[in-house]
């Protein structure tokens, strides 16, 4: 008999992995390495489940992939309680904005200082330009009389009808000039017919003269003073052009009938020349049909720039100030006016020790 075996013990309490607990310590450690490898990605994620001994019934099947968007629902939660956070976020705001009025504010004054400044160098640089017209070639005896800039000078609002009223004052001396070759064809045509003495030679010399005097007149009386009168809005410059240009109207009306011995050829003087020479004839009707265009032009311009000083605010008394200004501002004003006093002062002595002496 072997001293080895004992008959009475029981053979499962003899081995020691037979105990129920060691059996599932054994089993949850297995599952659990099991698990620690397993991927839901992968596709043959079950088939070493099973082939590591993972149980099939612990590991839930895929579910389905949804077929609607997940869609969370909205909440309604109370307002934030007051605090003394919000009390400071509402203070910072509120100081945010009084400082952005403020940079607005200050933008805007800086704007406003730019532009008094530019307007004050402008001023300033009046007497420092200069003379570009009329455009003369430097060797030329005689040099230019303006300065001209519509572009800094003028506002960029007035700059279309100051040009125009420009364009016109060149169209007006251009037919002067074609006026003057008018009447000459009219004198040769006279002179054709037998009567060349008496008015076209009179026109013919007219026409000259209206040449000479009337190119620098008109630039001075009526186009200038519109260039400065929408370059310092001055209402006194105003009432010259309007004066003068309104005369200028008038002149061309006449100039356009063509009234022999007047200088000009137009409608009467050429339907006398239609038996002699319908050429000359014709000439002299295209030219009075010119004068007769400038002077509508005249008209409509007159009106347009009549409306734009209405609105300019301007008035009579205020060009009145401006003339009264500018004889006072004037130097050889003051002198005589300095000069008159004085002799009157001077007369106001001599007379008074006079009367003391007898």
């Amino acid at each position: 008999m072997s001293y080895d075996k004992n008959p009475f013990g029981d053979t499962e309490t003899e081995n020691p992995f037979a105990d129920p607990a060691v059996q599932q310590n054994t089993w949850n450690q297995q599952n659990q390495g099991a698990l620690d490898d397993f991927n839901p990605f992968d596709q043959n994620a079950t088939l070493q489940a099973n082939q590591q001994g993972v149980p099939q019934g612990n590991v839930p099947p895929p579910k389905p992939a949804p077929t609607q968007p997940a869609v969370m629902q909205a909440t309604q939660e109370p307002p934030p309680p007051y605090t003394a956070q919000s009390d400071a976020q509402i203070t910072a705001q509120a100081a945010t904005d009084d400082l952005k009025r403020r940079q607005e504010e200050l933008e805007r004054k800086a704007e406003e200082l730019q532009r008094k400044e530019q307007e004050l160098q402008r001023n300033m640089g009046y007497q420092a330009r200069i003379n570009n017209f009329p455009p003369l070639p430097a060797k030329c005896c005689v040099q230019p009389c303006f300065y001209q800039d519509f572009e800094l000078d003028i506002p960029l609002e007035f700059q279309k009808i100051v040009k125009t009223v420009y364009y016109l004052w060149i169209a007006y001396a251009s037919l002067l000039l074609l006026n003057v070759i008018g009447t000459l064809a009219y004198f040769i045509a006279a002179s054709k017919a037998g009567h060349g003495g008496g008015s076209p030679g009179t026109t013919f010399g007219v026409s000259i003269l209206y040449l000479i005097l009337f190119t620098p007149c008109s630039f001075v009386c009526w186009y200038r003073p519109l260039y400065k009168a929408f370059r310092s809005d001055s209402s006194f410059n105003f009432f010259l052009f309007f004066f003068v240009f309104f005369f200028q109207f008038c002149v061309c009306v006449i100039q356009s009938l063509g009234i022999s011995g007047w200088g000009t050829v137009g409608f009467l003087s050429a339907m006398d020349m239609f038996a002699n020479d319908k050429a000359a004839a014709t000439i002299m009707i295209l030219i009075g049909v010119l004068f007769a265009v400038i002077a509508a032009i005249n008209i409509i311009l007159l009106i347009r720039i009549h409306r734009i000083y209405r609105n300019t605010g301007a008035s009579f008394a205020k060009a009145q100030q401006e003339f009264a200004q500018g004889v006072m501002s004037n130097k050889t004003v003051q002198k005589t006016a300095a000069d008159v006093g004085a002799a009157a002062a001077r007369g106001a002595v001599q007379s008074q020790y006079t009367d003391n002496r007898y």
